[in-house]
């Protein structure tokens, strides 16, 4: 079965960076888009950034274009959301997604696999 686990969430300081990375089995990994989507609590889930099969094309939400870069290796199964520039408003935990396609799209229910999240919590 498809299996995607996060990594690389914590607690930092407003300014920071931190990278998370999120490793896929049971799929076939180069032909799936993958997203990043992100929850704080009392809201809903939101999309942050995601990527093409091949890796040449992605998409941010207005809120983090600029301060995170979503990246992907094929030969190790894994994408990558590198966060810099952390804000408080960052809070929140964060998902990996996979969907059976290689258009990075932003909405969650086109996404089929997701991960259990990894919180990251942003202090000011």
């Amino acid at each position: 079965q498809v299996q995607l686990v996060e990594s690389g969430g914590g607690l930092v300081q407003a300014g920071d960076s931190l990278r998370l990375s999120c490793a896929a089995s049971g799929l076939t990994f180069s032909t799936s888009a993958m997203g990043w989507f992100r929850q704080a609590p009392g809201q809903e889930r939101e999309f942050v950034a995601a990527i093409s099969g091949s890796g040449g094309s992605t998409n941010y939400a207005n809120s983090v274009k600029g301060r995170f870069t979503i990246s992907r290796h094929n030969a190790k199964n894994t994408v990558y959301l590198q966060m810099s520039s952390l804000k408080p408003e960052d809070t929140a935990v964060y998902y990996c997604a996979a969907r059976r396609g290689i258009i990075p799209v932003t909405i969650d229910s086109e996404y089929n696999y997701w991960g259990q999240g990894t919180q990251v919590t942003v202090s000011s």
